[in-house]
């Protein structure tokens, strides 16, 4: 499908054969896009029937329309998952002209490699499962390992939450902060925050034990005492690592703790750890996936992808570059 152009009639944009839609998964992200885009959230019905099969029936016309489907792959990760496929099928069916999984945030995308015997790499067969049902392209925010974008044979547009992040902690003193890594693994997406809010950089150097998501063990790399410092992750389970890192970090003398992440998983009791035990003062967080009532504290800070997703839409329907985004 070629791309279709943009013109302003009055002062609202009007979008020439583009549709947004959405599942179950985060409606108001889906909401909040729309709303950046000044149209309305596409018209359809996604439920599931008594015997747990999903049904979906799209509402309008979408024939050769620029389709938008919006979907985190968040809880219950497995229904979000079908309910995507599904849609995608269904507007396959109804000959949308383009079909783009728009996914900010990406289930299964730890399972990216064979680290143990006879283990599945989950991460590759979803993204097979989401070509083979009819989508064209995805776009998704900060992959949990940049490999997930070669499992695809269809274009992936990745984009970061980090600039969102950075632009939080811009306004503040900054003149006694320390970004600290989580691990070594996490040490290049610190050394992107802290160069962007050109603060010294300090390293955990983590051993995790199996599967049961406990840390074994963990020393820091670097001189933070008296310093604030901010430890940034890529997204939050059990808060395991971050209370771990939070606790080292208390212990070499730091004067402050705030944590962020871009996705906010915090499965378990993640959210009375962070915020009831008195080692974090804020933790700063995206809505790539939705935080229900019941997660939302005084301590946890929402920055809002919608209007970096939509400026994408807006460029991917256009046929302009993404990456224009960042710089």
């Amino acid at each position: 499908m070629q791309p279709t152009h943009t013109h302003r009639r009055g002062d609202q944009m009007q979008y020439q054969d583009l549709a947004v839609f959405t599942g179950n998964a985060h409606p108001r992200l889906a909401q909040d896009i729309c709303a950046s885009l000044e149209m309305p959230l596409g018209q359809c019905e996604v439920f599931e029937f008594s015997n747990e099969n999903i049904f979906v029936r799209i509402l309008e016309n979408v024939r050769s329309k620029d389709v938008f489907i919006v979907q985190p792959l968040s809880s219950p990760v497995n229904k979000s998952v079908m309910e995507l496929l599904i849609m995608i099928d269904a507007f396959k069916r109804a000959s949308a002209g383009r079909i783009t999984a728009v996914i900010p945030y990406y289930g299964y995308g730890r399972s990216d490699k064979k680290d143990q015997p006879r283990v599945p790499i989950t991460a590759r067969l979803l993204a097979n499962l989401i070509e083979t049902a009819g989508a064209d392209r995805v776009l998704t925010v900060d992959l949990h390992a940049g490999q997930i974008q070669g499992f695809f044979n269809i274009p992936v547009d990745e984009l970061t939450a980090l600039y969102l992040i950075g632009r939080h902690f811009k306004g503040r003193d900054l003149s006694h902060t320390t970004v600290l890594a989580t691990d070594v693994g996490g040490a290049k997406r610190a050394r992107d925050l802290a160069r962007l809010l050109d603060t010294p950089l300090a390293v955990l150097d983590k051993e995790r034990m199996g599967n049961d998501e406990r840390i074994s063990s963990m020393a820091l790399i670097g001189d933070v005492e008296g310093r604030d410092v901010i430890i940034p992750d890529d997204e939050i389970l059990t808060g395991g690592t971050i209370i771990a890192a939070a606790r080292v970090a208390r212990e070499n003398g730091v004067r402050s703790v705030t944590t962020t992440c871009v996705h906010p998983i915090l499965s378990d009791r993640a959210v009375e750890k962070i915020c009831d035990d008195g080692l974090i003062e804020e933790l700063v967080v995206t809505d790539t996936i939705p935080l229900p009532p019941h997660k939302q504290r005084d301590k946890i800070t929402v920055i809002s992808v919608a209007h970096l997703l939509g400026d994408a839409i807006t460029r991917i329907h256009t046929g302009e570059g993404v990456s224009d985004l960042f710089r």
